[in-house]
């Protein structure tokens, strides 16, 4: 295929792409669910699982094999300038502010991951078979661990702001707790992946050294210098985006170097960039890089929906897929209500906490093509774990209606019979500060305000 020829599929294939991605994205949203349901099932209907069924050879036409590279690029292109906000808005000051968060951050981590490692442990046959006969190893024990811990931030800040809970006690405690937990997440999978291909003691030795070295390079020297130009007098955003943009792409690029991938740079890049003076990110460098990489995001989409092949799945894996929804949402729910519980939040609260963590999408998808393009994990149960972000996501929608439907219930969704007044200037209710209670008025937090799809 020539240049010229590669060229127009591209171009033909994106048109598609966005094309059938916001329609199905918007469709998904009339029906009560977040737009990233629409996005992925676009990917999937364009994947092989569906329009490779049709006669004529639609897929192979639309997305011939040469413009795969370029599409995954630009996916990946998408993810960095995704990955750099949410890391730049990535505030775990949270932690030393509430008990409530830090307890349900905790909790909502630690059980999942638990349970995601419990089940490969007490089925190693059954997920040896399914995963297309891989070790079930530590590394894979670990993945499928962090693949069941991760709550997606985007999509839940999108779900809180749909379900009328932006402000409320349960939507800014599970808000802030999610933010902590993926960033907790990060970290684990970044273990997972530091071994590459030659999992030798010496050669994850090396690399856990060069990453640490990065790491401290970017705190104690780049932060620095990125701190003295942005503060030069007279610099408008217009000098600023294309430094963030350097920045997060040479990251992401370090790390991919070091076996890991782009989404560690784009992070630690996020991570590491100045903010304004009273901690809160710049919007004027913020918001470009939300608009490019919302852009772009589709084309992620129609990847990993490309890479579901749902008629290579057996009936023996449905049983694989029980058990890993059951573990996800029994571990999720569970956590978040009962930790919840135990900083004495009302018990629907609670639940509706619970119920919110289980939220997964956007930020599971990222961790999935991570453990497929590592071949950690191999196409039948990637198709799995994406049906269970599926669910899991679909789900929180109609549990929230569900726990809301008394109608006793106030407006402001806290169970105490005590009314309050006190509205902030956006009118989003403030709760109420009970006695002998962690429950003063929690602050907002920016993670996950990235593009919301």
């Amino acid at each position: 295929m020539s240049t010229d020829s590669v060229i127009t599929h591209v171009v033909a294939a994106l048109a598609v792409v966005i094309a059938a991605s916001h329609a199905l994205g918007a469709a998904a949203r009339k029906l009560g669910q977040p737009a990233v349901i629409g996005q992925l099932f676009a990917g999937i209907a364009l994947g092989p699982s569906l329009l490779g069924l049709l006669p004529g050879g639609a897929y192979e036409s639309l997305f011939p094999k040469q413009i795969q590279p370029v599409l995954t690029a630009l996916a990946q292109v998408a993810l960095v300038f995704f990955l750099f906000a949410v890391g730049y808005e990535l505030d775990l000051r949270l932690l030393r502010q509430q008990s409530a968060v830090t307890a349900v951050s905790v909790s909502g981590f630690a059980l999942p991951m638990l349970m995601g490692a419990g089940i490969v442990l007490l089925f190693p046959g059954g997920f040896a078979s399914v995963n297309g006969g891989r070790p079930t190893d530590t590394t894979f024990v670990l993945y499928m661990a962090v693949a069941l811990s991760i709550t997606a931030v985007p999509v839940l800040a999108s779900i809180i702001k749909d379900q009328g809970l932006l402000g409320s006690r349960p939507g800014t405690i599970a808000m802030a707790s999610a933010g902590v937990i993926d960033a907790l997440s990060w970290p684990v999978l970044a273990v997972v992946l530091v071994g590459g291909e030659d999992g030798s003691v010496r050669t994850w030795a090396v690399k856990v050294a060069l990453l640490v070295l990065y790491v401290l390079a970017m705190l104690f020297a780049v932060r620095p210098v990125l701190a003295w130009w942005m503060r030069r007098p007279g610099l408008s955003a217009a000098h600023q985006v294309p430094v963030a943009v350097t920045v997060a792409l040479a990251s992401a690029w370090v790390t991919n170097a070091l076996g890991l991938h782009v989404i560690f740079g784009a992070l630690l890049a996020g991570v590491v960039m100045p903010r304004l003076p009273d901690g809160s990110p710049d919007g004027r460098l913020l918001r470009p890089l939300q608009d490019v990489g919302g852009l772009l995001l589709p084309v992620f989409f129609a990847i990993s929906g490309m890479a579901v092949v749902l008629g290579g799945l057996y009936a023996s894996d449905l049983l694989i897929l029980a058990v890993i929804c059951v573990a996800a949402v029994v571990s999720k729910v569970a956590a978040g209500s009962l930790s919840a519980r135990g900083t004495r939040q009302p018990w629907r609260d609670s639940l509706l906490i619970g119920v919110l963590l289980n939220t997964r999408g956007l930020t599971e998808l990222i961790v999935l093509n991570v453990g497929l393009q590592a071949g950690i994990i191999g196409p039948r149960l990637y198709a799995l774990l994406v049906v269970m972000a599926l669910l899991t996501t679909a789900a929180t929608g109609p549990l929230i209606r569900l726990l809301r439907r008394p109608a006793d219930l106030p407006p402001d969704l806290h169970t105490d019979a005590r009314p309050t007044d006190a509205r902030p200037e956006g009118g989003a209710l403030v709760p109420d500060v009970r006695p002998g209670t962690d429950t003063a008025p929690l602050p907002s937090t920016g993670a996950g305000t990235a593009p919301s799809p």
